[in-house]
């Protein structure tokens, strides 16, 4: 709290000390007034202040509280500063209740009303970031054809709804007619698959049931097996790889091969080789695999479990 007080406050200067900053906070810091002062304010909502002011006298700075600090606000039989103020031919005693928090230093090198806030939570961060990211005013519309003779609009169409609804702010704008990247993955994951010697997944019809069982399509892990058996120097350094490792030198291509990659840092034990930070992702392929194993498993001590039930009772005939 004491570091708090030492650049932020919330109460009116001493013009005996700071006649300067005395003028400066009287001026542009102080709040409304509003309320049953003033009933025309723009901050009241229902009768009530939006920013609930005036705030409450306090001797000492609290800080653990949701969003913002609960400021020092000193009242002056404890040390506060009154401040008089001329509204509507009415003067009114204005005190550290209406204070906004500002930055003495700041409020001297500019003169203005600079409202300076310390963010103690999560929230006060968000308050303070969401001025960044929300973008320019917005409003809601929708688009309706007022041709009666045409087809009504589908309202369970979630595309059409997409189209009628989307908003495009500047921000969005802007980024898409510079061409920047609207999303990217960095490093690629390529999913490798893991099964036994024809064991691999196989999608077939009636029609081509037969040719799917006597040329099984190929996978990433049969096609490793064929780059490793390559008589050239790409086969050599394969045959040096962990199969997680393959996609960080190899790209599988929509032919179903692995090709050298032609892009990164170049391989001094391989010409022509290039390395990127692709990752090989296996553990799905396990997962399948065991869901598979597992069933089967609990399928067999099933039958197990009730043939010994029939073995036992057989044995207890006798």
């Amino acid at each position: 709290p004491e570091e708090i007080d030492s650049i932020i406050s919330a109460e009116i200067p001493d013009p005996s000390t700071d006649q300067l900053l005395f003028d400066i906070v009287t001026t542009n810091m102080i709040h409304g007034p509003c309320g049953a002062l003033n009933n025309s304010s723009p901050c009241l909502a229902d009768g009530k202040c939006t920013k609930n002011v005036p705030k409450d006298f306090t001797n000492h700075t609290v800080t653990n509280v949701d969003r913002y600090p609960i400021y020092r606000r000193r009242n002056p039989e404890n040390g506060g500063t009154p401040f008089i103020k001329n509204f509507i031919n009415t003067d009114i005693d204005i005190g550290n209740r209406w204070v906004v928090p500002y930055s003495p230093l700041l409020s001297k090198t500019y003169n203005a009303h600079i409202n300076v806030e310390f963010c103690s939570s999560v929230k006060g961060i968000k308050y303070v970031c969401k001025y960044v990211h929300k973008g320019s005013d917005m409003a809601s519309l929708t688009v309706e054809n007022t041709n009666v003779n045409a087809p009504p609009v589908n309202k369970n169409d979630e595309i059409t709804l997409y189209q009628i609804g989307r908003y495009i702010s500047s921000n969005e704008a802007a980024w898409r007619i510079f061409g920047f990247p609207i999303h990217e993955r960095d490093p690629a994951v390529v999913q490798l698959a893991i099964h036994l010697e024809n064991g691999q997944r196989v999608f077939f019809t009636n029609e081509t049931a037969i040719d799917r069982a006597i040329n099984p399509p190929k996978t990433t892990l049969t096609a490793f097996f064929e780059l490793c058996n390559r008589a050239d120097d790409f086969g050599a350094f394969a045959r040096l790889l962990l199969y997680s490792q393959v996609p960080r030198y190899f790209t599988w291509t929509q032919t179903k091969t692995w090709m050298p990659r032609k892009q990164g840092s170049p391989v001094a034990a391989c010409l022509n080789l290039f390395k990127s930070n692709a990752l090989g992702d296996y553990l799905q392929s396990i997962q399948d695999t065991l869901s598979a194993f597992i069933f089967d498993c609990c399928w067999l001590m099933l039958l197990a479990h009730y043939h010994f039930k029939i073995y036992v009772i057989e044995w207890a005939t006798i």
